[in-house]
């Protein structure tokens, strides 16, 4: 009688754990998809929040802290270096360093490119047949005639030059001034001078009522014979050398003689009419 009721309640404790145990296996098959309340406790702390689901103060500043993280950077080991190839010049643009170097580099061989090929054109030989260059005239007697044509004046374009006749009486005072490059001509009557005044360079043309030359610049005059009459002018009118032979007169246009100096007057020419330019 003592064990009967001594059993009666053991029994009715294993039979109250059986129902228990057979109710929590049949809520465990029935919730088959869903994660059990043991199951979402321990993940909570690691699955993220949902998308749309308010973020705590917790995870807005973890996630500030991790922002303002600068990022690790990995330290490469010896081995995964790889080899440095030079790249291909052809392949790289030019910087703009490269550029402004490059072409004030240009702009100074240019610069000296023209300097010497104009160091080359002084040098350079000038061509026959032009002025710089030995020219053969012509005739003295159609020289001369020329003269003659021309009231007493000869302009030769091609060497720019003037020539007039000039008096045999004078050449024992021209042998004084000239030398003899200039008297070659003198001596066979004709007068050789350059065009260009001495003064500023002006071209000088011949005044045909006073028969002498006169610069429109500023006035200076000379004789038929290139002689300083008056004007600004430093000396007479310059010269070419000369030659004659068989009757023939050759001028050297690379070869220019300073004219005679002022107060020259071999001829004793005066002025035969009014003047041109000013008044003497």
């Amino acid at each position: 009688m003592t064990y009967l009721l001594i059993l009666i309640p053991v029994f009715i404790v294993l039979a109250a754990l059986v129902l228990v145990a057979s109710a929590r296996r049949r809520d465990t098959d029935r919730a088959t998809g869903q994660l059990s309340r043991e199951t979402r406790k321990r993940d909570h702390s690691e699955v993220p929040a949902l998308v749309g689901a308010p973020a705590t103060g917790r995870e807005v500043e973890k996630s500030a802290a991790l922002e303002r993280r600068p990022p690790q950077i990995e330290k490469a080991t010896p081995g995964t270096l790889a080899e440095y190839v030079p790249p291909d010049p052809e392949q790289l643009g030019v910087t703009r360093r490269q550029f402004l170097n490059r072409t004030i580099v240009t702009f100074f061989g240019l610069s000296l490119a023209g300097f010497g090929a104009s160091v080359l054109a002084f040098l350079w030989p000038v061509p026959k047949g032009g002025f710089g260059s030995v020219i053969q005239v012509g005739k003295i007697s159609d020289i001369l005639s020329e003269i003659s044509a021309g009231s007493g004046f000869y302009y030769f374009a091609q060497g720019r030059l003037w020539m007039t006749a000039y008096p045999a009486s004078a050449l024992q005072k021209a042998e004084k001034v000239y030398s003899q490059p200039v008297l070659n001509s003198l001596e066979a009557g004709v007068t050789v001078v350059y065009q260009t005044c001495p003064h500023l360079g002006c071209r000088v043309p011949s005044c045909l009522t006073s028969q002498w030359f006169e610069c429109p610049c500023h006035g200076s005059q000379y004789n038929q014979a290139g002689e300083k009459r008056g004007g600004p002018a430093p000396r007479g009118m310059d010269r070419f050398s000369t030659t004659v032979s068989n009757d023939t007169l050759t001028v050297d246009t690379g070869t220019i003689i300073q004219g005679p100096p002022i107060g020259t007057n071999t001829t004793g020419q005066e002025a035969e009419g009014p003047h041109c330019v000013g008044g003497h």
